[in-house]
């Protein structure tokens, strides 16, 4: 008589389960999971700035648009964009009252509500996702026509990037005037 202990196949399947639990490194705890704050980046008046993704309803190219007459020198026109009218804003003309010329302009098209309308940016600088060690308190160096519709900045590699509420915008007494 032996003295091997008889090992059923399923006791042995356990066996080797509970030794590989034993080594394996453990997962992170959900707790430790970083919240990332993700916002679509864009160059105005050349500073970088971001848009919460809620606030944006789409990115396009410059449409091919019409003048509307008795308007601001901001308000560039309409276009027909998958039939629907879109009033075009210069985001740059409005804010700092100079006119972009830049090729690159994209629009980011604004829905809040009833209203749907446009911005022209510099260009896109695609999505940007941040962690909140990066968030800053307080902003330096924020331009004056920008502040009321600042809600935060980001600090990454010495780059600033400030959040720009198009929502905020929109609800803008001034910004909804476009009549001269």
């Amino acid at each position: 008589m032996s003295n091997v202990q008889e090992i059923s196949g399923y006791e042995l399947l356990q066996q080797l389960d509970q030794k590989c639990r034993d080594l394996a490194f453990p997962l992170p705890n959900l707790e430790e999971k970083a919240e990332l704050w993700s916002g679509m980046g864009f160059l105005l008046n050349g500073k970088s700035y971001l848009v919460p993704l809620t606030e944006v309803a789409e990115i396009l190219h410059m449409p091919v648009s019409t003048r509307v007459p008795g308007a601001k020198s901001w308000v560039k026109g309409v276009a027909n964009v998958r039939g629907t009218l879109l009033p075009i804003m210069d985001l740059t003309d409005y804010l700092f009252k100079k006119a972009n010329k830049n090729r690159k302009q994209r629009l980011l098209v604004i829905q809040k509500n009833e209203l749907i309308s446009s911005v022209t940016v510099d260009d896109i600088l695609g999505l940007q996702h941040f962690e909140d060690f990066e968030r800053l308190e307080e902003i330096s160096e924020l331009e004056e026509a920008v502040r009321p519709f600042v809600k935060g900045a980001f600090s990454r590699n010495n780059q600033i990037w400030t959040i720009f509420s198009l929502h905020t915008l929109a609800e803008d007494p001034s910004f909804l005037q476009v009549a001269i």
